[in-house]
């Protein structure tokens, strides 16, 4: 696509489709993969597709899918934890208030609308220390990256031929 008359570069639907339905069967909540296992093949996965397209302007795109993501990644931590004790157990290790704990480890909600009220316990910086890569923290280290690399006549790509931070 142009803008303001430069001809840019944007990932296809298809391929966005192929990139979800991957994402998908990768945070299947009835895989049997222990979270180590998961948490490597999605990273595997997230950093091969951006760096294939690393050249595409996808920045809404990526900032959309990983709210999707971390919404599977909550559900999947709900579903492992089956019981009301466990559930009760581990909303108070995550330091919340105790009608808080109350409401969400009695809910009867599916795993999707769960995950959804579970963001307040599972916060992204949570999910980030868990080891789960952020597509858009990645997309845009990758894309400064190809902005501040070195051209042949010794200066580098950035604005001014300086590095870009």
């Amino acid at each position: 696509y142009r803008n303001k008359g430069k001809c840019r570069f944007r990932v296809h639907p298809k391929s966005v489709q192929k990139m979800k339905d991957r994402l998908r069967e990768i945070t299947q909540k009835n895989k049997g993969w222990d979270n180590d296992y998961r948490r490597q093949k999605l990273a595997e996965y997230v950093r091969g597709w951006i760096n294939y397209y690393k050249l595409a302007d996808m920045k809404g795109l990526l900032a959309e899918t990983d709210e999707w993501l971390r919404r599977r990644i909550r559900a999947i931590y709900w579903k492992q934890w089956k019981k009301v004790k466990t559930r009760y157990r581990n909303l108070r290790a995550l330091k919340l208030e105790e009608w808080q704990v109350h409401q969400i480890a009695n809910s009867r909600k599916g795993y999707w609308r769960t995950a959804q009220m579970l963001s307040v316990a599972l916060t992204n910086i949570i999910i980030a220390k868990l080891g789960y890569i952020s597509m858009l923290d990645y997309y845009l280290k990758v894309s400064l990256k190809l902005l501040n690399r070195c051209i042949p006549n010794g200066t580098y790509s950035g604005v001014g031929g300086r590095l870009l931070n």
